[in-house]
């Protein structure tokens, strides 16, 4: 038998540090099958109480009405529209993880892919709140969508606000389809392992009454496959239609063609920084160090790199264009970026965005794992000021007499640090009760899981089958 360099597990990077199947199930089911711990329940009361505090503002909002937020003539947009940006973007790395690199037949995704995936919804879910709430009236809400009404008034569907609609109602939608398919036959492996009745019917439920079976197998991957193909494409829809709510504009600095591929970029990078500190904690709370390996934390700094850089570019090119164009108004429109009221935010974001990344060049940062976790805090801080300095664009316009300058009021504050509390007391539950790794696929990329292992460690076929004989 002669093997190619792919092919042989011993050449393979280690993804997983355990030749037993029977640990690996025993390592992801620990925390569902094991009592809530301190700090769990301390985290979750704290997301709770966040929680509470968001919908008290929200409540707050709908009583007084949207003045009280910061928003003014002429920054009609505050607050509500780049915290909705950044949780959208924050979702996109779930979605490029587990579809685009599945395509691509990655397997070193197989130990972050259900982690990113769930991130992915719930941060989708914080997201929604934001354009649901600073419309105004809120109880015609229903009338974006393209459902007759007692006015009979039909949304515009030339609004980029109306397309928001429809990509992060389909995003969210396929996201959770794919994360859900995923989920089948980790649920089942919960349920033989339940040993309680009411959680052993309701996870024979969500299973779907999976057996594991050749059939089930060929059904359940060929569903996964048209899945991710489907939710492919949605990595640069959905955040282009986003950017579409800028770049179909006239407002000097946001009319430009760069904004879709520059807010995709973005999206990647602050959704892979988020993913990797949530990563790193889970990694260190739940004993997951078998199974997340310095070799996928590694990678996922690479992808930083490399989006903190094509952010980079974007950044230096938006300058460029503007110069190059000749226009007054654009050209005042980044000089007032980097040099105006709002200086100290510009360059907080070019630092967080472009040059701190940069440290990822050197490979002992990229294996320093208290330094890469400061630096995906500074990324997301960082990601979060870039989408504040888009919006506060509206700040000086084309007529300096309406020229003001822009405040968060603490109700603008508050609602949006009590979407943590949203995102936290979700994300929770599912370290909790869910599988936070993909069971099978963690143990496919194993080197015990190949067909050929016995031979490329020149021992007979059913030498180090036992291992392979322990797991469900």
């Amino acid at each position: 038998m002669i093997l190619h360099r792919d092919d042989d597990p011993t050449r393979r990077p280690i993804l997983v540090e355990t030749g037993d199947f029977h640990e690996v199930t025993d390592i992801i089911t620990l925390p569902a099958e094991s009592k809530p711990t301190a700090t769990w329940v301390i985290l979750l009361l704290m997301s709770l109480s966040l929680l509470s505090v968001m919908v008290g503002m929200i409540g707050y909002l709908f009583w007084e009405g949207t003045g009280v937020w910061g928003v003014n003539i002429p920054v009609g947009w505050g607050w509500a529209i780049v915290n909705f940006v950044w949780w959208i973007g924050i979702g996109h790395a779930g979605t490029l993880i587990s579809a685009i690199l599945f395509l691509f037949r990655q397997k070193w995704r197989t130990a972050i892919n259900r982690f990113s995936e769930a991130m992915t919804i719930f941060a989708v879910m914080c997201a929604g709140i934001f354009p649901g709430i600073h419309v105004g009236r809120i109880w015609v809400i229903y009338w974006v969508f393209p459902l007759p009404n007692q006015m009979s008034a039909w949304p515009n569907f030339r609004s980029p606000l109306l397309w928001d609609v429809f990509a992060v109602s389909t995003y969210f939608t396929v996201s959770v389809l794919f994360w859900y398919m995923g989920l089948i036959p980790d649920l089942a492996t919960f349920r033989d392992r339940a040993t309680t009745k009411i959680r052993k019917v309701v996870l024979h439920i969500f299973s779907l009454g999976w057996r594991g079976s050749a059939r089930h197998w060929q059904n359940y991957e060929r569903a996964y496959l048209i899945l991710a193909a489907i939710s492919t494409p949605l990595v640069l829809s959905v955040h282009s239609i986003v950017s579409f709510d800028f770049a179909v504009s006239k407002v000097p600095g946001w009319h430009t063609t760069i904004f879709p591929p520059y807010f995709v970029a973005g999206a990647v990078f602050s959704g892979f920084a988020l993913v990797e500190t949530l990563l790193i904690i889970a990694r260190q709370v739940f004993g997951l160090q078998k199974v997340v390996r310095m070799h996928h934390l590694d990678n996922m700094n690479k992808f930083m790199l490399l989006t903190g850089s094509l952010v980079g570019y974007a950044y230096g090119m938006e300058l460029f264009i503007a110069w190059y164009s000749g226009n007054v108004y654009e050209k005042f429109a980044f000089y007032n970026r980097a040099l105006g009221e709002y200086w100290w935010a510009y360059w907080i974001m070019v630092t967080c965005n472009v040059v701190i990344p940069q440290l990822f060049w050197f490979k002992k940062i990229r294996f320093n794992i208290p330094i890469m976790f400061i630096i995906t805090i500074f990324i997301n801080i960082g990601m979060w000021f870039e989408r504040f300095v888009i919006v506060i664009t509206l700040h000086a316009d084309f007529l300096p007499s309406s020229w003001g300058y822009y405040r968060p009021t603490w109700v603008d504050i508050w609602t949006y640090i009590g979407t943590f509390g949203l995102f936290g007391t979700f994300f929770l539950l599912f370290m909790k009760y869910l599988p936070q790794l993909a069971i099978a696929e963690v143990k496919g990329v194993m080197p015990e899981a190949s067909p050929h292992f016995g031979d490329a460690h020149h021992a007979p076929v059913g030498a180090k089958s036992g291992a392979n004989s322990k797991g469900h």
